[in-house]
């Protein structure tokens, strides 16, 4: 715990910067979860208390599956695969936008209490942000209509929305905040990359060969799980949703 202080301590203002744009994800959730609502004439309140206990029940679930972690042979070894996103997916096709940003929040929370972090916030924050990438296309998508085909179309929308948003979002901001925190050049973390790939000569080859295959996979995976059984357990799910 100590540790966990003193790294927020030493890196302040992107801490800081990981929290508005946590915020950021919340307005975006809120937004077109009230247009949602109002255009199907829901006037249910958007967390209620069974849903609460739901967002903590699944966000526990995720951040045991992110401590699950499989490297990939294309990929230095600080981008790895997991599937924590499948229960967030899940949830937010059930509970909607903003309780989906709710549990991958809780979901980075419990997983640095319980683990602390080996990248100054920044795994973190690029989970965060590519998570939500996921879900929310694909949950705005489901939203206009809850049946199969609109869970299909907006998977294969978050998926893709992932795959570049994770991608840009790491060639534009993580990878130089990252060097930058670590006081390494970022030449440095190419050659990572280089040393896997010899194609990856620069950030733009890094990010297309190794970080959105990486993104492509991961929510293509999760994607097809929670397609497969969102309508088995959603029930579950629901039952007493008041």
């Amino acid at each position: 715990m100590n540790e966990l202080w003193e790294n927020i301590a030493t890196n302040v203002v992107f801490v800081v910067e990981f929290l508005l744009l946590m915020a950021a994800m919340f307005v975006i959730a809120y937004v077109f979860e009230k247009i949602s609502k109002k255009r199907r004439g829901d006037t249910t309140r958007i967390l209620t208390t069974r849903k609460v206990a739901m967002i903590g029940m699944l966000s526990a679930i995720a951040a045991v599956l992110m401590l699950i972690e499989v490297p990939m042979p294309f990929a230095p070894g600080f981008y790895k695969l997991d599937l924590s996103e499948l229960p967030i997916l899940i949830g937010t096709f059930a509970f909607g936008p903003v309780a989906g940003v709710m549990i991958e929040m809780v979901k980075i929370i419990l997983k640095v209490l319980f683990k602390g972090t080996s990248t100054a916030f920044v795994g973190e924050l690029a989970n965060f942000i590519v998570g939500c990438s996921l879900i929310l296309p694909a949950s705005i998508v489901y939203s206009f209509k809850k049946d199969k085909k609109h869970a299909l179309i907006g998977c294969i929308v978050g998926t893709l929305c992932m795959t570049i948003v994770g991608t840009g979002f790491n060639a534009v901001y993580l990878l130089p905040k990252f060097a930058e925190m670590y006081g390494m050049p970022l030449d440095a973390l190419i050659g990572m990359g280089t040393a896997i790939n010899p194609n990856i000569t620069g950030i733009t080859s890094f990010v297309i060969l190794a970080v959105a295959p990486l993104n492509l996979i991961k929510g293509t995976l999760n994607s097809v799980v929670t397609f497969l059984i969102y309508k088995h357990i959603s029930p579950l799910l629901k039952a007493g949703n008041q």
